[in-house]
């Protein structure tokens, strides 16, 4: 009975969690000397997609480490929006 009730509450809790819905952006950016441009898609923390400002924080310090810098945040959206930025996107697509 005692496992029956442990089975019960926990399904109960993980009902009452909030569902965490992904969120992704896409942006381009730029790299000097030579000059090089690219388009990605990236994901982002839940954090993060309160706000453009907030997202390209986000995006900033992880390009930043491979020498890319934001240039615009193009949109904030959900997983729904992925598929028809993929090939534009290319090998930026969810790399950072």
């Amino acid at each position: 009975m005692k496992i029956r009730s442990l089975i019960l509450g926990l399904a109960l809790t993980a009902l009452a969690l909030p569902a965490q819905a992904a969120c992704y952006a896409d942006y381009k950016a730029k790299r000097e000397k030579p000059l090089r441009l690219h388009y990605g898609v990236i994901e982002l923390s839940d954090q993060s997609c309160t706000s453009r400002d907030a997202a390209a924080r986000e995006i900033s310090r992880k390009l930043e480490k491979d020498g890319w810098q934001l240039l615009n945040v193009m949109s904030t959206f959900a997983q729904d929006g992925l598929a028809e930025r993929k090939s534009s996107a290319g090998k930026f697509y969810l790399k950072y």
